[in-house]
């Protein structure tokens, strides 16, 4: 994740004000928290999963939450943090550093578009603009519409009617259509006896040039990580897109199609209509994923797979002449 320009962050800690057992570390400093691949020398991290193994291997950040049985995983640089829950551990620090992410709240910056430094941009009536949203010349952009601070959209852009978008960075040419939702907080929270615990979000929405999202659309922000729509990335009505997933170049997405947290899509992918993909999976580069598909495992390259749960088409195929 590239530097947080949406939420405010308190700190830096000492690693020995988070955790009072890490008191020998006493010049330990924390300045943010990161995944394993993008954390600094500075940051805190978390693994609490063997499929993130080899991003454990190589992470730069000072410390890391895990759990007894992944501490060895770690390079010797990094302090093991042994916790028994690693994401209920997390979120209390996130709340420490990130107190306002964990509710959406109306930003208080709004002002009318026509009262706004935008003066390239063709505005329907009551748009809504925060501060320091920076709106690209050409742009049109429909009714009713918010656009909060900070959020970035680049040249020559159609933003329909009814669109809330915040927390997000989106580039040139992008079409987004009516009743679209970007950049909200995702679902996220940890199950308690008493009262669940939101898990604050404080990751952005990315979408490269030559994007187009149908109407009604939900783009989940990121939790820790950003959630990325890749360049000539086509998506249909209805779609759903939860935090940190990751869609690559020139991939065509139908409608109510539901894609879980965390999972990695390659470039050129192809998803039928209500189909339902899992979270952290990672699915290759030129696949296919028939309409109504549910897919529960990675998918390697070039794959064309049916059904639910999802198997290759041949193997689908045949135990459709069976039954």
């Amino acid at each position: 994740m590239s530097e947080n320009i949406f939420f405010k962050r308190n700190g830096p800690y000492l690693l020995s004000q988070l955790f009072k057992d890490l008191a020998i570390y006493k010049e330990a400093k924390v300045l943010d928290i990161n995944t394993l691949i993008n954390a600094s020398k500075n940051d805190l991290s978390f693994y609490d999963s063997l499929n993130y193994k080899e991003n454990a291997s190589k992470t730069k950040a000072i410390a890391c939450l895990t759990t007894e049985n992944l501490k060895n995983d770690l390079p010797k640089d990094c302090i093991p943090i042994v916790v028994k829950n690693v994401l209920f551990e997390l979120c209390n620090i996130l709340k420490k550093f990130y107190p306002s992410a964990d509710n959406d709240i109306a930003d208080p910056s709004l002002i009318l578009a026509k009262n706004s430094r935008h003066k390239r941009v063709k505005f329907g009536n009551n748009v809504l603009i925060g501060s320091h949203a920076n709106i690209g010349e050409g742009t049109n952009i429909g009714p009713n519409t918010i656009i909060e601070q900070s959020v970035s959209i680049g040249k020559n852009c159609i933003i329909g009617s009814n669109v809330k978008i915040k927390n997000t960075l989106i580039g040139d040419s992008v079409i987004i259509q009516d009743g679209c939702n970007i950049g909200l907080k995702g679902f996220g929270f940890i199950p308690l006896n008493n009262k669940n615990l939101k898990f604050p979000h404080i990751g952005k929405v990315i979408i490269e040039d030559n994007v187009e999202i149908a109407s009604n659309c939900t783009i989940d922000r990121g939790s820790i990580d950003d959630t990325v729509i890749g360049k000539n990335t086509y998506l249909d009505n209805q779609v759903h897109v939860a935090h940190n997933v990751k869609i690559g170049k020139n991939c065509m997405i139908a409608g109510q199609v539901g894609i879980a947290g965390s999972t990695i899509l390659g470039d050129n992918v192809s998803i039928g209509g209500q189909a339902g993909i899992s979270g952290h999976l990672k699915i290759g580069n030129n696949v296919r994923i028939g309409g109504g598909s549910g897919v529960v495992k990675d998918v390697p390259d070039n794959s064309v797979i049916m059904g639910y749960p999802a198997v290759s088409l041949k193997e689908f195929i045949k135990n459709q002449r069976n039954d």
